[in-house]
C-alpha cells in the first residue's frame, strides 16, 4: 500500500484528522503527527478528551497500517527525523499533506518578534524541510505534496504572512520537484470551523458563503485525496479554492 504522511492531526475536529481517515479509507498507510503541547498554546485550547488511540482505532478499522508520531515543528531537526521515522516503519511516502498550523491573532503594531518567529518556524520553515526531506526520500514513481493554506491576514498577520510564504514554497516545489514525479499543490479550504469560533464569527462567515453553510473538514478531505490519487496526476503547481464560493 502507499504511504501518506499527514501534519497536524491533534485535534478530533480538525481537517487533518478527517484527511487521515479519508486516506485510509481509500487505502493508504497513514502515518499521522500532532504536538499536544502546540495545541495546548493555541487561543482555544487542545483537544480536552484528546486520546490518539481514536484515531489509531479509525484508521485500522479500514485495514490499513498507521503510525502516530509526536512532534514539534518549531525544531528544526523534526522534519528529516519524521520521515525517517515513517520510512522505517512503513515505507517510503508517497504523499505528504501539510496540515499543521500555529495561529495567535495579533496585527502590525502588537505582534512581538517572538510570535512572528514561531510562526514561520512552524507554519513555513518546517513545511519546507518537510518537503525536502519528502522529495529525498521519494519513491521512483514519484508522489505528492498538499498544503493546506489561508488567506486570513487581517487581524492575524504572523499568521497570514507565514502561510503567503508557505504558498511561494509549495509553488516552487511544482516546478523545481517535478522531475522527480512529485506534484506540488495547494488547498485553501476558506473558513471551516475546527473549534476556533464563537457564535458571533459563526454567524457572521455564514452570512457570506453562497451555500448558506461553513466548510467541514471532509469538504477539505475530498479534495486532498483527490490530489494525492492518481487520478490527480495531472494537476500540479495550483492553489485551489475549495471554500464553498467563500472567495468569489
Amino acid at each position: 500500500m502507499p504511504v501518506a504522511l499527514v501534519t497536524g492531526a491533534g485535534r478530533r475536529n480538525g481537517i487533518a484528522h478527517a484527511i487521515a481517515v479519508a486516506l485510509a479509507a481509500d487505502g493508504w498507510d497513514v502515518a499521522v503527527t500532532s504536538s499536544a503541547e502546540r495545541d495546548r498554546e493555541l487561543p482555544y485550547g487542545g483537544d480536552p478528551d484528546r486520546d490518539p488511540a481514536l484515531l489509531e482505532a479509525e484508521l485500522a478499522a479500514h485495514g490499513v497500517r498507521s503510525l502516530r508520531l509526536d512532534a514539534d515543528l518549531a525544531d528544526p531537526a523534526a522534519p528529516a527525523r519524521l520521515l525517517a521515522e515513517v520510512g522505517a516503519e512503513l515505507g517510503p511516502v508517497s504523499a505528504l499533506v501539510l496540515s499543521h498550523a500555529y495561529s495567535v491573532d495579533s496585527g502590525l503594531l502588537d505582534t512581538t518578534p517572538e510570535s512572528f518567529d514561531r510562526h514561520f518556524a512552524v507554519n513555513t520553515r518546517a513545511a519546507w524541510l518537510l518537503i525536502r526531506a519528502f522529495a529525498e526520500q521519494v519513491p521512483a514513481g514519484g508522489g505528492s505534496v498538499v498544503a493546506l493554506t489561508s488567506d486570513h491576514t487581517v487581524g492575524n498577520l504572523p499568521y497570514g504572512a507565514s502561510k503567503g510564504a508557505l504558498d511561494r514554497i509549495v509553488v516552487a516545489a511544482a516546478r523545481e520537484l517535478g522531475g522527480l514525479g512529485i506534484r506540488s499543490n495547494l488547498v485553501n479550504p476558506g473558513p471551516v470551523d475546527t473549534g476556533w469560533m464563537d457564535e458571533a464569527t459563526r454567524t457572521a462567515l455564514v452570512a457570506e458563503q453562497p451555500s448558506g453553510r461553513l466548510g467541514t473538514p471532509e469538504d477539505a478531505a475530498r479534495l486532498v485525496r483527490f490530489l494525492v490519487a492518481e487520478e490527480g496526476r495531472w494537476v500540479t503547481g495550483q492553489l485551489i479554492h475549495s471554500d464553498g464560493g467563500f472567495s468569489v
